[in-house]
């Protein structure tokens, strides 16, 4: 009885074609692309598509306000002047490109200066009246400018430029993209603004009319107010 025996085939190890990305990997890359998706902020106008898959809800779980004190005002707000100011920021780093570190915001800030009299300060010795009650002076002190209060409806940034680091470290910021530098000097260059302004002339020449006409419907014929310390 004759036995053939056959040559034994040398099993080769099967190779991947070039080219092909392995199972676990294209896992990997489909959750490292989501998480970039997710944390670097990519504008939902170039990718329309995600709008529903990330977007977001806002809930107002505010308490109620709680009023802490309340305060007579004795100030007589005569004026108010409307301001607006264009704020250009950059931020260099040294050493580096603007592309690598640096910014530049353009802002555009509106707000308001509301001009006043403190009529709290008048005193009887700020006041005189002649003896038939039909002439009064009264001498005030000079009108001031509150603070400048910004608009948020009518302040925008027109423009942001940021450098790579930057735009890194706006993932890991609680307020990417924040405004508050601009904003301050917006606030800055407004009252400034106003202090070059007509507005606390305005206030006291507003002051002496509504004074004029108070006194002069009870019985005054003749009203002087001045200004001074």
């Amino acid at each position: 009885m004759t036995t053939s025996i056959e040559p034994t085939r040398e099993t080769k190890p099967t190779r991947r074609p070039p080219g092909r990305m392995p199972g676990w990997a294209k896992v990997l890359t489909a959750v490292v692309v989501v998480l970039v998706v997710m944390f670097a902020g990519i504008r939902l106008s170039l990718l329309p598509g995600l709008r529903d898959l990330f977007g977001t809800q806002t809930n107002d779980r505010s308490g109620p306000a709680l009023l802490q004190s309340i305060q007579d005002m004795n100030r007589y707000d005569a004026a108010s002047g409307n301001f607006q100011v264009v704020v250009d920021l950059e931020k260099d780093a040294k050493y580096l490109p603007d592309a690598i570190r640096g910014t530049r915001t353009l802002y555009v800030g509106a707000g308001t200066v509301d001009a006043y009299v403190d009529l709290g300060k008048i005193g009887d010795k700020n006041v005189t009246v002649d003896e038939d009650r039909t002439s009064a002076t009264l001498r005030l002190p000079h009108a001031q400018l509150g603070k400048p209060a910004l608009d948020p409806d009518r302040s925008y940034a027109v423009s942001k430029q940021r450098g790579l680091l930057d735009r890194l470290g706006d993932l890991f910021s609680d307020n990417p993209g924040g405004e508050q530098a601009v904003q301050k000097l917006a606030v800055k260059h407004i009252g400034e603004a106003a202090k070059e302004s007509e507005l606390a002339k305005r206030a006291e020449t507003n002051t002496t009319g509504m004074l004029q006409g108070l006194l002069r419907s009870l019985g005054f014929k003749e009203v002087k107010v001045s200004y001074g310390t």
